[in-house]
């Protein structure tokens, strides 16, 4: 039987066949949580301040800031994840054109 990089033709039919597994579920839907963008950050911000910042409007999951690779500073945007839809609507409303680190700062959702 001939045989190519080591696989037979009978392991072959057995790796062409379709899956008969149900697929993973998934734990986070789109109602579950949000995330907002927000523009205009200071290149001395944080995650933690920002998370700080963000987090009177609700449970913030995760605080992101995008970083330059070649510069290895911040580009002056990120993401904030709230835990709720509800908290990241309320969050561009509020935080939309308020000072943090002595910038404006513009968020959307």
């Amino acid at each position: 039987m001939a045989t190519l990089t080591g696989i037979t033709r009978s392991s072959l039919k057995i790796f062409s066949q379709p899956q008969l597994y149900p697929q993973p579920l998934l734990f986070f839907s789109k109602g579950f949580s949000a995330k907002v963008f927000v523009k205009g950050l200071s290149f001395s911000s944080t995650e933690k301040k920002i998370a700080e910042a963000f987090s009177e409007f609700g449970e913030v999951i995760e605080a992101k800031i995008v970083m330059d690779k070649a510069r290895k500073r911040p580009k002056g945007y990120g993401f904030v994840t709230f835990a709720k839809k509800d908290a990241a609507e309320k969050a561009c409303e509020g935080m939309n054109g308020k000072l943090l680190d002595g910038r404006a700062i513009y968020v959307r959702f």
